[in-house]
């Protein structure tokens, strides 16, 4: 058995700022990482994705993200700089390692792994939520996917494709269809777009002041490629259509994700919506355990790459404590 004061559970950008403040408070730490390479979920997004933010407010801890010649940074752009940010602070990473469980073990915790088991004082979960895709059960005669699976319009082209969604993925991969196929964007309601001049820091800032978030604002940041195609007039929504979804070709799900929490599951701590009651990020019936990333719930907008450094910050000190 392998022993750490602190286990980190993920690699991507939750955990590298875990990782970056228990370095600096001196705390041994090992980062396990379910995937074969850095990144994080941002290798799995699709091609055309763009961040909410310039790149000087899409940072993580003590290292800016390098500008992007385009404004808004690419996935390829954050993977680039998540890669590098994990070399320029010596992360203590292993991958690729998939934790399988974690459970109690007299004054700790075990955290259980394909290859071997760790002992450690507190564990970090940083899984996040990508890996956890909702997918509406349907029996539709066409093709099916969801968000995490779509990467590429080109492989659409002259499909009657719907996507079905109406937040910030759902409203991006529509606009990134449009050119392409015979497109139907369908949501619940009237897509609910923010001001055009909210980005991802304006959201940060705003949901760091306010207990009841930001979603009295909207649903959609409207980056370059939404703005433009809803001011050409050709983004439009329809209501939700259960004989249009079985014409389909293609149907895309923007339906969102849960968290990827199955390896808690010794520890018995989720409610029947799949969360863990937190106290800031630490478990309330297990307080050696700490959860970074996942939404609000964790901390305000922890799971955007700007939010997670003051949820990992505050983590870390009270560990430390």
């Amino acid at each position: 058995m392998l022993s750490s004061d602190v286990v980190v559970i993920g690699g991507g950008q939750a955990g590298l700022s875990a990782s970056y403040y228990l370095r600096r408070a001196g705390i041994g730490h090992v980062v396990l990482d379910a995937r074969p390479s850095p990144g994080g979920a941002w290798p799995h997004m699709w091609n055309s994705l763009r961040l909410f933010s310039i790149a000087r407010h899409s940072s993580l801890p003590g290292w800016p993200m390098p500008p992007h010649q385009d404004g808004y940074p690419t996935a390829q752009h954050a993977v680039d700089y998540l890669t590098a940010y994990e070399k320029r602070y010596d992360v203590p990473v292993r991958r690729p390692v998939q934790v399988t469980a974690v459970s109690r073990h007299d004054d700790g915790l075990l955290v259980h792994t394909d290859t071997e088991t760790w002992s450690a004082k507190h564990v970090i979960s940083a899984t996040g939520t990508w890996w956890r895709p909702f997918r509406p059960l349907m029996d539709l005669p066409g093709r099916q996917l969801h968000t995490a699976d779509y990467r590429d319009p080109i492989e659409f082209a002259g499909r009657n494709v719907v996507v079905v969604g109406g937040g910030n993925s759902g409203a991006q991969i529509a606009a990134d269809l449009l050119p392409h196929t015979e497109l139907t964007w369908m949501t619940r309601r009237p897509p609910r777009y923010m001001p055009d001049e909210i980005d991802g820091k304006a959201l940060f800032d705003i949901a760091s002041r306010r207990a009841d978030g930001v979603g009295e604002l909207g649903d959609i940041v409207a980056v370059p490629s939404v703005r433009e195609a809803r001011d050409s007039g050709l983004l439009t929504a329809t209501p939700m259509n259960a004989r249009t979804l079985a014409d389909a070709d293609v149907v895309i799900w923007c339906t969102g994700f849960r968290p990827a929490l199955g390896h808690l599951a010794p520890l018995r701590l989720r409610d029947p919506e799949g969360r863990v009651a937190v106290d800031g990020t630490s478990a309330v019936e297990e307080p050696r355990l700490h959860l970074l990333g996942y939404g609000s719930w964790t901390g305000p907008a922890s799971a955007t790459l700007i939010g997670v450094g003051p949820t990992a910050k505050a983590t870390i000190a009270k560990i430390a404590r």
